[in-house]
């Protein structure tokens, strides 16, 4: 059984859908969600299903990434994970700590990578004239959003679609997207899943 932490920064959602997933037959179970902010609401959301729990507030920190990490690295290594999954994470990872789960690290982004790595990816989609948008799950490498792409899923971009409203719909196809690849992701099966 594979042991799962996920690193949040915010309401969780994605989290809460790999949470849920990971039951019954699941190869993999969750271990520790941790945040950079220790008002994210998902970590109640997390603490309210069993789960380990830590914050470790980014701020305190200035702008010492490395400082940060090795604070968080304490709880991560604690819960001693198999998998680590960025769900909504919003800190740019160094170099140093990514080379520790090389491998073994995933996020999702509201992406069809590689178009729009980094913020802003529905508004910047929107703006291209782009017929479809969507998300994407990938493994992370030091290089933002550009690791080997695992899974994609597609949305159609709608006559009128505000960012929020594409946002929306992406954000669904996000919760169906994640747990299907984490599950074959901890079967040892890395075979990009599209739809």
């Amino acid at each position: 059984m594979k042991r799962v932490a996920i690193l949040i920064s915010g309401g969780g959602s994605n989290m809460v859908a790999l949470v849920r997933s990971m039951t019954g037959d699941h190869p993999a179970r969750p271990v520790l969600v941790a945040s950079n902010d220790p008002q994210a609401g998902g970590l109640a959301k997390a603490a309210a299903d069993g789960i380990d729990t830590a914050a470790v507030d980014h701020r305190a920190f200035g702008k010492d990434r490395a400082a940060f990490e090795a604070e968080l690295l304490k709880h991560i290594e604690a819960a001693e994970p198999d998998i680590l999954c960025l769900a909504g994470f919003m800190r740019v990872l160094t170099p140093g700590f990514v080379a520790r789960f090389e491998g073994r690290m995933l996020n999702i982004h509201p992406s069809l990578l590689p178009k729009y790595p980094g913020l802003h990816t529905h508004q910047r989609a929107i703006d291209a004239g782009d017929s479809e948008a969507g998300c994407t799950v990938h493994e992370v490498t030091a290089v933002l959003d550009d690791g080997p792409i695992l899974g994609q899923a597609r949305v159609p971009v709608l006559p009128g679609d505000l960012s929020d409203t594409l946002a929306g719909r992406v954000l669904v196809q996000e919760h169906r997207l994640y747990p299907a690849v984490l599950r074959r992701y901890a079967a040892g099966d890395r075979k990009p899943l599209f739809w």
